[in-house]
């Protein structure tokens, strides 16, 4: 039995699951979230848990199990707590802003960077600390978000100037060797 697939998911108080078929929506006070899961995997909504099983003991369906219920989790979080990736520009002269729905990036090329956020993701620029803070309830959106902006301007390894994850660490390289 797979670790993670055998044990149930929590539904916190607020939160609605409804499975119709193999499509789960989820709904709660952060937004609302739908599935179209695997037609092999077994998914019942109880009172307050969602239990996960599969059919046999084949490697497929051992694979499927543990995801399933894993994206199920990652659905019930988003839409009761939601999720947060904070950024930071590290580098002289590099700014953000909000342009309304959009982010506007100066990241040290001639031309600025405008991004338009999808509609579920929240951008939250602090210009004093040089951060971005992404929020939303789809968890991969919200990563896709950030890695985008982050692909702008990766970390350098020499002087460690870009746009990084915070708390990442940056593998630094010695610059060039003076001459004699």
């Amino acid at each position: 039995m797979s670790k993670i697939g055998k044990m149930p998911v929590k539904i916190p108080k607020g939160v609605t699951v409804k499975l119709d078929g193999s499509k789960i929506d989820v709904s709660g006070p952060n937004g609302k979230l739908n599935r179209v899961l695997h037609d092999e995997i077994q998914v019942k909504v109880e009172e307050d848990s969602v239990i996960v099983t599969r059919p046999s003991d084949q490697k497929f369906h051992r694979s499927l199990h543990g995801l399933t219920r894993a994206l199920i989790q990652n659905m019930v979080t988003g839409v009761s707590e939601g999720y947060k990736i904070e950024l930071e520009m590290i580098g002289v002269g590099y700014r953000a802003e909000m342009k309304g729905k959009l982010l506007e990036l100066n990241l040290g090329f001639s031309h600025p960077i405008v991004l338009r956020a999808p509609d579920e993701i929240k951008l939250e620029v602090f210009p004093k600390e040089s951060k971005i803070v992404v929020t939303g309830a789809d968890k991969q959106l919200v990563g896709q978000t950030a890695a985008q902006i982050r692909s702008f301007r990766p970390p350098e390894p020499y002087k460690g100037k870009g746009v990084r994850y915070v708390g990442e660490k940056i593998r630094r390289k010695a610059g060039k060797a003076a001459g004699k």
